[in-house]
């Protein structure tokens, strides 16, 4: 076999170390600003044994690799044990049960974060020699974080369907983890195609931009269970990238609405997902039409999206693929409210006959998304001549 050491025995090796020397009264950690000061040890003798299996071989610091072998500090059997008492000290640091996401989250972060670094920092800047040196720290992290993972998959959301879950997505990342683990030609050393970028975001480290979440109502949902708990500042919408602005943890961030997994994972968390009725999408757009005319809107209640002020004529939006009589007496519109039907696959006929009779009657305006685009236009224009 030689001295040289398999790859993958190496790998296996850094995952077991935790990034610390393996001696218990150590611990010294071995990754430092300059890269590692990783020692491998044979724990038998390789010129006895030339064994140079995982069993046989154990991750020191330069001090305790002296004393064990230089200064017989320590015997065989003595330095073979520290393999069994670090597996129980991973055990007892890793293998936790966690109560809530965000609990799970702040222990799963900072590793997220710091192998980000390392991969941006040494990997894409071309920094060869360096990502060697700080791969094995990675192989530490991702030991960590799949154990934190494995016990708390209920924590996560999921769904039947893969598309929708980010369960599925840590699946992929657990595959991940593994298949980084195992020997690779040096060629392909620094393959990360399996890792996925939305896990990143899943756990606040960098936001996606996907398709947004269709129902408004869940959006809603989630906005009064920030007010509960003191969470929410405040909405933007009617621009290109809608967000909610929350206070967690006395820190201010944006959650983008086109964030979807880590916006699916905080619906999760409150229960609010809700059958989507009005379409966060296509209500955006139409926010964003009154925004490029320069028309100042409110929201009548942070809570409720569907409905708007502007120029003091309230504005509700709702999404039928007909709007009906029956459908329209069931909403009961207030005298003189706007209702605007998003609905504009079937154009026209997105409003029944009989629901503009009945409109009549009731004193209300209903819009198609058509005629709602001329009814800005109009606004506009008698705001420039007034």
């Amino acid at each position: 076999m030689g001295r040289k050491i398999n790859e993958n025995v190496e790998r296996k090796m850094y995952a077991e170390s935790m990034g610390r020397c393996m001696n218990p009264d150590c611990r010294k950690e071995l990754f430092t600003q300059s890269g590692d000061i990783i020692e491998k040890a044979h724990i038998q003798p390789y010129s006895k044994t030339k064994n140079n299996s995982y069993e046989n071989l154990i991750v020191l610091c330069p001090s305790c690799h002296t004393d064990f072998d230089k200064n017989i500090a320590y015997k065989p059997e003595e330095v073979k044990n520290w393999k069994h008492i670090r597996a129980l000290e991973f055990e007892k640091f890793f293998a936790k049960h966690f109560k809530s996401f965000d609990e799970l989250n702040k222990e799963i972060k900072p590793l997220l974060q710091e192998n980000k670094n390392i991969f941006e920092n040494y990997y894409l800047e071309d920094q060869k020699n360096i990502w060697d040196l700080f791969e094995g720290k990675i192989l530490s992290n991702n030991k960590k974080i799949k154990s934190l993972l494995c016990y708390n998959l209920n924590l996560i959301q999921s769904h039947e369907h893969d598309k929708f879950s980010n369960l599925y997505l840590v699946q992929i990342y657990l595959t991940h983890i593994d298949e980084f683990e195992i020997t690779r030609p040096k060629k392909e050393k620094a393959r990360f195609v399996l890792f996925p970028e939305k896990i990143n975001s899943l756990f606040g480290i960098k936001p996606i931009k996907d398709s947004l979440l269709p129902s408004t109502e869940s959006l809603e949902a989630l906005i009064i269970e920030l007010i509960n708990n003191g969470k929410f500042i405040e909405i933007k919408m009617g621009i290109d990238d809608p967000y909610l602005l929350i206070k967690e943890d006395k820190a201010i961030f944006r959650l983008f609405l086109s964030d979807t997994p880590r916006l699916r994972q905080y619906y999760d968390i409150y229960g609010c997902f809700r059958k989507a009725n009005v379409r966060i999408g296509s209500l955006n757009f139409a926010l964003k039409f009154i925004n490029s005319r320069e028309i100042d809107f409110s929201f009548i209640k942070e809570t409720n999206l569907r409905e708007i002020e502007l120029e003091n004529v309230k504005i509700t939006f709702i999404y039928e693929y007909c709007l009906s009589r029956l459908e329209l007496q069931n909403l009961s519109p207030k005298k003189n409210t706007v209702l605007v039907n998003l609905h504009n696959w079937n154009g026209g006929s997105c409003i029944s006959k009989e629901a503009y009779e009945l409109a009549k009657e009731l004193k209300i305006t209903l819009l198609t998304t058509d005629d709602f685009y001329k009814y800005i236009n109009r606004l506009k224009n008698a705001k420039k001549y007034n």
